[in-house]
């Protein structure tokens, strides 16, 4: 039988701890505790998210804030509910329980604050989106005006898709197809961002 102190102690990633995604806005406003029903599987999916995507990203542009991570079925379902911005707990891109054994997803809701300082002096999202596409196997990205946060999405099997609300809103890339900007353009954007895996952290 877990407790919720020993929960929130696992290491996902070498950067983070499940105590990260367990914090809710809308669980600690109505009282509604976001533990989640299986554990074991959410930790299981938690680890392969932090693990390929969120670590190389803290690793190259510093620290990664988490916004919304885990969200168990019975919190999701009244946010749905209750207009929270909370997709319907059967909705195929829904990334935030990640303990449905029939759906194997983990995901959350992020900001990188060193993006987010560029975004905020007219930063194009997509640049940041195309370095993800191209450097990491998410996936579902999709794009907030507000500090350019993004949901990120691990999946056993990626389904590459970029959506935003940020104009120009809408799909990106659709599942399946192939990128219209060539490689040789995505690369052109970021350009000038960090080497990949390129910070130096104590210990390293």
């Amino acid at each position: 039988m877990w407790s919720l102190e020993a929960l929130g102690r696992v290491r996902l990633g070498k950067y983070f701890y499940m105590r990260e995604f367990l914090y809710s806005e809308i669980g600690n406003i109505h009282g509604i505790p976001n533990i989640p029903d299986r554990p074991e599987i959410a930790i299981e999916r938690g680890r392969a998210f932090c693990t390929a995507l969120l670590d190389p990203m803290e690793e190259t542009f510093g620290r990664v804030a988490v916004r919304s991570g885990y969200r168990s079925a019975a919190l999701n379902g009244f946010g749905n509910r209750h207009k929270l911005n909370c997709a319907r707990n059967d909705y195929p891109q829904e990334c935030h329980i990640w303990d449905q054994p029939e759906r194997p997803v983990a995901g959350a809701s992020i900001v990188i604050p060193w993006f987010a300082d560029k975004y905020d002096a007219g930063r194009d999202w997509r640049d940041l989106a195309w370095w993800i596409h191209d450097h990491l196997p998410y996936s579902e990205l999709c794009f907030f005006p507000k500090l350019c946060a993004f949901n990120i999405t691990w999946r056993p099997v990626p389904w590459r898709m970029i959506s935003s609300y940020i104009a120009p809103r809408g799909t990106l890339l659709a599942k399946g197809a192939e990128p219209e900007e060539r490689g040789r353009q995505r690369r052109a954007r970021y350009g000038d961002f960090p080497r990949f895996r390129g910070l130096s952290l104590p210990g390293d």
